[in-house]
């Protein structure tokens, strides 16, 4: 049975906060680390990050200052323990190394999801965009595999597969047409909201950290590659943020946020295999307990409203759970990957018209596919080797996608 974290009473009070040395913690030895700890590190600092910028746009709209000290209060120790998550990662674990656990958490986070997910709209934006970082893990290995000679598939566990998604030449898309139709949280299930929040702040983190990572790799092609990928994080990003429901107050979505931290740190406390990094998951809950309450106590003296007006039952629905997803995966490979935006839904590229958006975007974008680093990293690596890198359980769904020496540039993309 799941708790309700408004009737948990924290361990201490949300001004307590961090000296240095808490925040140097021990890092991960990246050499026999699992995979899914390496995952949760990342997705648990995307959350800090969410609540940082979350609380810095809430302080520039917000006129009265006591309320803006509260936030100050609060933002510090998100600060805080971002700090203490991100001294996890080790120093020897390079870039792209560290790439390759981004793009595996938004594979197996957004197919978990997607398989929970009550709302058919919210699930179809989850499996295509599932599709888009599935491929961006491909290039990543291959990337990895040529220029450094790292095994991603070590990397991985073999918990998530290498080869061939929609290919990342065919996400570019018209900007308009990432814009969706945002869910009702009065009516919606509480996964739903949940999930929304915890992908909009992994996928933002994703892209962000592309951004700035792009021009610190090695060469020119690796370069392009974090450049382009970042792009199409950018497009994720409005999608999942634009899913969520734009009548919600600040203090609403402050509480949101801190329901939404909880909910995090108590699943990936219960999920744990590290003995150390599960400690930290407690601590954390244990702080995001005292942020929660102090933002129900804001609710109730800034609106007047109680927290089950916002979040009618608070005890947590299903806990997050790693694990491998490989089939639902391919049967949505299978199924979905010629499937672009059509401004609120989405239509087979093949049903387009040839003047649409989409193939006018690409022609402006995408002007020859040997300018386009994702297909460049694996057209090289197929002329140095032969063949390109995958880790397959089988045969690929899309016969396609199937020819290991030539990279398809058309799937997803050509009428």
């Amino acid at each position: 049975m799941n708790i309700n974290p408004f009737e948990e009473k924290p361990l201490k009070t949300s001004e307590d906060y961090y000296n240095w040395r808490e925040l140097a913690l021990r890092p991960y030895n990246k050499f026999d680390v699992d995979p899914y700890t390496r995952v949760r590190i990342i997705l648990a600092c995307g959350a800090e990050y969410e609540a940082v910028w979350f609380s810095h746009q809430f302080h520039r709209h917000e006129a009265d200052n006591d309320v803006r000290r509260e936030l100050a209060n609060l933002r510090r120790k998100e600060q805080q323990q971002q700090k203490r998550l991100a001294s996890l990662k080790p120093i020897g674990e390079g870039i792209l190394e560290h790439t390759i656990g981004y793009e595996q958490l938004a594979v197996d986070l957004t197919a978990i999801f997607a398989q929970r997910e009550k709302d058919a709209y919210v699930r179809q934006a989850m499996d295509f965009a599932l599709l888009e970082d599935f491929d961006h893990l491909y290039r990543y290995a291959d990337l990895l595999e040529m220029d450094k000679g790292i095994i991603a598939e070590k990397l991985l566990g073999g918990y998530t597969e290498l080869m061939p998604g929609r290919p990342t030449i065919a996400e570019h898309r018209f900007p308009a047409d990432e814009v969706k139709r945002h869910v009702n949280f009065a009516k919606a299930d509480s996964l739903t909201k949940l999930d929304l929040n915890i992908l909009t702040a992994a996928e933002q983190q994703t892209m962000n950290y592309y951004m700035n990572q792009a021009n610190f790799y090695q060469n020119k092609l690796g370069r392009q590659l974090f450049t382009e990928i970042g792009m199409i994080e950018e497009q994720h990003v409005t999608l999942y943020g634009g899913l969520k429901d734009v009548s919600c107050t600040w203090t609403e979505e402050l509480l949101m946020h801190e329901y939404t931290e909880c909910y995090l740190y108590y699943s990936l406390w219960q999920d744990e295999t590290d003995r150390q990094v599960k400690r930290v998951w407690e601590r954390h809950f244990n702080d995001e307990l005292c942020h929660l309450h102090k933002a129900a106590e804001l609710l109730q003296k800034q609106e007047g409203k109680h927290w089950q007006q916002v979040i009618p039952k608070g005890e947590f629905p299903q806990l997050l759970k790693f694990s491998p997803n490989v089939e639902y995966i391919r049967g949505v490979l299978k199924n979905t990957v010629n499937v672009t935006s059509v401004e609120e839904d989405y239509g087979e590229v093949g049903s387009l018209p040839k003047d649409s958006r989409f193939f006018l975007y690409q022609s402006q974008v995408n002007v020859k596919d040997s300018e386009v680093a994702s297909h460049g990293v694996i057209a090289k690596y197929i002329a140095d080797n032969g063949t390109d890198y995958r880790y397959q359980t089988k045969e690929h769904p899309v016969p396609a996608l199937r020819d290991r020496t030539k990279d398809n540039t058309s799937v997803g993309r050509m009428a």
